[in-house]
């Protein structure tokens, strides 16, 4: 589950409601505009799903929908419908924009769903076939209700700490143990753990009361809050007009928490029964992605246009989607392996930090398996790794 640092325009979005209308169906290629049925070319026999794959291929989104989420939304053909009850999106399963011959329904997470995890609701909504799960909440699900991850949509997580610049010039992770200062994170996170663990954090600095509101990093200088690269720089700088100015702010990554971020996973008791499926979508997943790093502007309009029909998500506008695809891509969020491959995993990493964050989430209370195997929660069984950005 991403954190709730969307929280921060709910009350907009509630606002807003009554200006906002939900239409049935629209056109990817035309934000709004309404399409009874639309005709797409075939794709060809090697990138056909039906007969492989569930007519519909169900997708659990850890939060609603937005541009780190940019792979999955490519695959989403003109004439979607929004659907803001159930709160989804449906509409034909594209490759290369040709149809698959199957549908896509990405359904949103975080407060649509309780704020509960995705590997949970993935085993208490059976009509999910695949969900969004980060890797550090893989190793927390492995004890009981196990996912595997199948591809990797960001290489790396976008997850970050953040801070005035003003009142702490020169600040880094390495020397906020140092500094005193209060770390501000929501209770569901992990690194935290991780970060105490590693000695870049002092067990007393972490105030976990963080719920997305923006007023106490406004209103404390001195304070340090979790948040995501993508999207707090640009929506603190541009959006917020109570602050109005860069934050400071390192990356997780760049300290060593080097997690595989939104992978694609599916129900370790349904691996065997989806296996011919995934060996024909996910390379069809890694070809979106590099389609969308490449060219990310129309899936953004289309993520914003979803956003927009459904009165109960925070505003997602369409700066906020430019500026995450052009810093996931700078910053190499979503970047090719050492092979040059897009979407695979590379399995020392992965033993790595599995091995690093076992026990740290283990301690915080979760089941995790003292016998876990990097090979239990990941697999790079069905990735493709001739494809690449190039």
């Amino acid at each position: 589950m991403r954190p709730m640092t969307v929280r921060r325009s709910l009350a907009l979005a509630l606002a807003l409601g009554p200006l906002l209308t939900t239409t049935t169906a629209c056109s990817g290629g035309d934000a709004g505009s309404a399409a009874a049925s639309v005709d797409i070319a075939p794709a060809p026999a090697a990138q056909r799903l039906d007969g492989v794959c569930p007519s519909t291929v169900v997708v659990q989104l850890q939060w609603q929908p937005q541009s780190d989420m940019g792979a999955l939304f490519e695959m989403l053909g003109p004439g979607y419908r929004v659907d803001a009850s159930d709160k989804s999106v449906t509409g034909p399963l594209v490759a290369d924009g040709k149809d698959t011959g199957v549908e896509l329904t990405l359904k949103a997470g975080g407060p649509a769903i309780g704020f509960q995890s995705v590997p949970s609701q993935m085993y208490t909504d059976d009509t999910v076939d695949f969900g969004l799960v980060h890797s550090d909440q893989l190793i927390a699900a492995s004890g009981g209700r196990r996912v595997v991850g199948v591809t990797p949509l960001l290489k790396y997580s976008p997850a970050m700490l953040m801070w005035d610049p003003s009142a702490h010039p020169g600040l880094t992770l390495d020397k906020l143990a140092g500094s005193g200062a209060t770390v501000l994170v929501s209770k569901d996170q992990f690194y935290p753990d991780w970060l105490v663990a590693k000695g870049l954090v002092r067990k007393r600095q972490l105030d976990t009361g963080y719920d997305g509101n923006p007023a106490r990093f406004v209103g404390d200088p001195d304070v340090v809050q979790q948040g995501f690269a993508n999207s707090e720089p640009y929506t603190y700088e541009k959006e917020t007009p109570a602050w109005g100015r860069k934050v400071g702010f390192e990356l997780l990554r760049d300290a060593g928490y080097n997690v595989y971020a939104s992978n694609m996973a599916v129900r370790a008791d349904r691996l065997k029964e989806l296996t011919p499926c995934l060996k024909k979508l996910v390379p069809l997943v890694q070809k979106a992605g590099a389609a969308y790093v490449s060219e990310p502007k129309a899936t953004n309009e289309t993520i914003v246009d979803v956003v927009s029909q459904d009165s109960s998500y925070a505003p997602y506008t369409q700066g906020e989607a430019d500026y995450s695809a052009a810093f996931l891509k700078r910053e190499g969020l979503i970047a090719e392996e050492a092979d040059g491959s897009l979407g695979t995993y590379d399995m020392k990493r992965v033993a790595s930090f599995t091995g690093e964050l076992a026990p740290v989430i283990r301690e915080k209370g979760s089941s995790v398996p003292t016998g876990l195997k990097p090979g239990d929660i990941f697999t790079d069984a069905f990735t493709d790794h001739t494809v690449g950005l190039g």
